[in-house]
């Protein structure tokens, strides 16, 4: 492996929720105030790392100072999700999200980025590059992608019982407004793997997460992602055969939503050359085995050779105040 992939290695670490958030800022955006958690580095290439379904930009708080040593980071909760605004009634729309991942991008100034992406993420990142087919409008450019457990083939995913629920019209709300953190943890630790359960400190963090300023009654029109993955199908899952750009799934096997069933649709389709596949680990691989993702991505952008210069600062841990 080059030495770009082992200098100055810093490795992953708990972030307390309250120094993610400190660490962040808002920003004003047209629909409302974004959380935005940035750390630029002029000579590194942006990397754009978009979070998933319902969580927030803190997923990849384990990943952030590894990541740094390699590439400028921007990372945002997405529009209902975490810390960012929450339309009342607002019908959400993964073109919009991914809209204000590009807003966000040009106000950067990151006309070249590359993107590492989880679940909804994935649907976003997918949509990014369908635009990057279009060629009517100047927008940042996308190098690479590197995509975690989402519902990448919409014919492959399964969706929990609780998801399907949510995602009922009448119903979902109603599901919503009763939600608890015990049944919350469940659901979590039922996509995780049997051997890597969530962190009760991960679990507290994202059910204060999603309460925010009543973020789980934002849930049901959220889940409208999940109706738009199969009507947009024929556009997303096209620009991933299309675009003619390196792609990388590292794939918890062990996820029962989009596991080893959709490694397999992806081998199928795009080959396995740049498929990484995480025996025993669940839908949240950045949380479960962040050491395990981060050599994998590693490998692809050095095999791709996409990484910046390594980061000159000292290897040091972080540590949980």
């Amino acid at each position: 492996m080059p030495d770009t992939v082992t200098n100055a290695r810093l490795a992953p670490a708990f972030f307390e929720l309250r120094d993610w958030r400190e660490g962040g800022e808002r920003v004003s955006t047209p629909l409302g105030s974004l959380f935005v958690r940035r750390q630029i580095e002029p000579r590194l290439p942006v990397l754009l790392l978009i979070h998933g379904f319902p969580s927030a930009s803190w997923d990849w708080a384990p990943l952030w100072e590894p990541l740094s040593q390699h590439f400028s980071l921007v990372a945002l909760d997405l529009l209902g999700f975490g810390d960012s605004a929450k339309p009342r009634g607002h019908r959400y729309a993964i073109a919009e999200q991914a809209e204000l991942c590009e807003w966000l991008l040009r106000r950067e100034g990151a006309w070249d980025y590359h993107v590492l992406a989880h679940d909804y993420g994935d649907t976003v990142a997918q949509e990014l590059l369908a635009r990057q087919l279009d060629k009517r409008k100047p927008r940042p450019s996308m190098r690479s992608v590197v995509f975690l457990n989402g519902g990448l083939f919409p014919e492959m995913h399964r969706p929990r019982a609780m998801q399907r629920l949510l995602a009922l019209p009448g119903l979902g709300p109603l599901i919503a407004r009763a939600s608890s953190k015990a049944r919350f943890a469940d659901n979590m630790k039922a996509i995780f793997g049997k051997q890597t359960p969530p962190d009760p400190r991960v679990v507290d963090g994202l059910w204060t997460l999603l309460r925010h300023d009543d973020g789980h009654l934002a849930l049901p029109r959220l889940l409208r992602y999940m109706s738009e993955r199969k009507k947009q199908r024929a556009r997303w899952v096209g620009a991933m055969e299309r675009v003619a750009m390196p792609m990388a799934l590292i794939n918890g096997s062990a996820d029962p939503v989009s596991g080893a069933h959709a490694a397999a649709r992806w081998r199928e389709l795009l080959g396995g050359d740049d498929l990484h596949e995480l025996p025993g680990i669940g839908h949240y691989p950045q949380l479960e085995a962040p050491e395990a993702v981060l050599e994998a991505a590693l490998v692809f952008w050095s095999r791709h050779r996409l990484l910046g210069p390594v980061d000159p600062r000292p290897s040091v841990s972080i540590t949980t105040r």
